[in-house]
C-alpha cells in the first residue's frame, strides 16, 4: 500500500468541481441533489441538516462524511450531521478526506462502511467528488472492474480520472 500512500496526494491535486462532468441530470425517480452510482450508494456534495430527512425518506440507512471539520466554517460539522443522522435513525461515519489525499486506511474504513451496511449509504463532500473517488479506490480494492467503476462514476456525473491509475492498480491485485 506504500504506492496508494504515494499516488494519491498527487492525484487528489487535480480534484476539484471540475471533475464532475456536465452530463448528470437528475432522473423524475430522484430529484434530489443526492446523484445515485448504484443501488447501494449515492454521493452528494455537501448536505444540510435538512438534507438528513430527505435521505432518510429515500432509504439511507448510513451517511458517510468525507468532508474534514473547518473546510468550510459556515457548512454543518461533523458533529451537527452525525447527531441529526442519529435522530433519524440513520448511522454515521466520517472518513474525513482532505486535498492532501487518500490513505489505505481510508480506503479501507470505506470498505468496511459499505459491507457493514444493509442499506443505502449516502456519502458527501463539498462536491461529491472525493467521495466517489474514494469509493472507487474502494471498489477496485475489493475487485470491481476499473471500467464498471469508471462507468457507474460516470453515470452519476464524476470522473475517476484523477484517480484511474490507483484504481487499475488496486484492482490488478485482486
Amino acid at each position: 500500500m506504500k504506492l496508494l500512500s504515494i499516488f494519491l496526494p498527487i492525484a487528489l491535486a487535480g480534484c476539484s468541481a471540475a471533475t464532475t462532468t456536465d452530463t448528470f441530470v437528475p432522473t423524475e425517480e430522484s430529484q434530489s441533489m443526492f446523484r445515485k452510482i448504484n443501488d447501494q450508494i449515492s454521493v452528494s456534495p455537501q448536505i444540510t441538516l435538512e438534507d438528513v430527512a430527505a435521505a432518510k425518506a429515500e432509504g439511507v440507512t448510513l451517511i458517510v462524511n468525507n468532508r474534514p471539520d473547518g473546510e468550510d466554517p459556515s457548512a454543518p460539522q461533523s458533529a451537527d450531521i452525525e447527531a441529526a443522522a442519529k435522530t433519524a435513525g440513520i448511522d454515521y461515519l466520517a472518513i474525513p478526506i482532505t486535498h492532501s489525499g487518500f490513505s489505505a486506511p481510508q480506503v479501507d474504513a470505506m470498505i468496511a462502511a459499505l459491507e457493514k451496511t444493509g442499506g443505502k449509504t449516502l456519502a458527501y463532500c463539498r462536491s461529491g467528488t472525493r467521495s466517489t473517488l474514494l469509493w472507487s479506490l474502494a471498489q477496485a480494492k475489493s475487485g470491481i472492474s476499473p471500467d464498471e467503476i469508471a462507468r457507474l462514476a460516470g453515470n452519476a456525473g464524476y470522473d475517476i480520472t484523477p484517480v484511474r491509475a490507483m484504481v487499475e492498480a488496486l484492482s490488478a491485485g485482486n
